[in-house]
């Protein structure tokens, strides 16, 4: 069953406490090779039968009107994951 994964990240003028506080822990806890990090949003949309341009078209107005709020994020992008193709 294929799927739709939207992926959702605060704009860059918006702060992000929460990018903030996992980038200060990284280093504690070993990972020293990053010097930020910000946190952003995944979803998974199931889809029944094949993804045609009007289902993704679906899935592009669900992430700018739904799945996202456009006045704090972007929708950075989205993808169809065939779970077929990708066990083969």
């Amino acid at each position: 069953m294929p799927r739709i994964v939207v992926d959702v990240m605060p704009k860059p003028e918006i702060l992000d406490p929460q990018g903030k506080a996992i980038a200060a822990s990284l280093p504690r806890l070993g990972f020293t090779s990053f010097h930020a990090a910000r946190q952003g949003k995944r979803f998974e949309l199931s889809v029944d039968g094949e993804v045609t341009e009007e289902i993704l078209e679906q899935a592009r107005d669900a992430a700018a009107t739904v799945l996202s709020n456009p006045v704090i994020e972007d929708v950075v992008a989205i993808t169809v994951v065939d779970d077929a193709a990708a066990a083969e």
